[in-house]
């Protein structure tokens, strides 16, 4: 017999979806950026291609080594991914 299920939280809310894909100098990238007001706003940016995603704000592209982790990108192809995040992550 199942027990009652524990929700932790269940909601619903509109988000705001960009679908983008362009070629770097050393690998192309797909993504989708999903805002939403959960994140405290930060942007769920989701790397299609490579089934990672991470939370991405302003103060996360300048923390040295995250993108690289997230994403699990060398050193150049990070640079690439966050210097185009720098011109849409709020």
């Amino acid at each position: 017999m199942m027990s009652e299920r524990f929700f932790l939280y269940d909601d619903t809310e509109e988000t705001k979806t960009r679908f983008v894909s362009f070629m770097g100098e050393h690998q192309r990238f797909d993504l989708a950026i999903m805002y939403s007001d959960r994140y405290f706003g930060k942007a769920m940016v989701m790397d299609i291609q490579g089934s990672r995603f991470a939370i991405i704000g302003q103060d996360d592209l300048e923390e040295e080594g995250y993108i690289e982790h997230a994403f699990k990108l060398s050193e150049q192809e990070a640079s690439e991914l966050r210097e185009f995040l720098n011109e849409v992550i709020l």
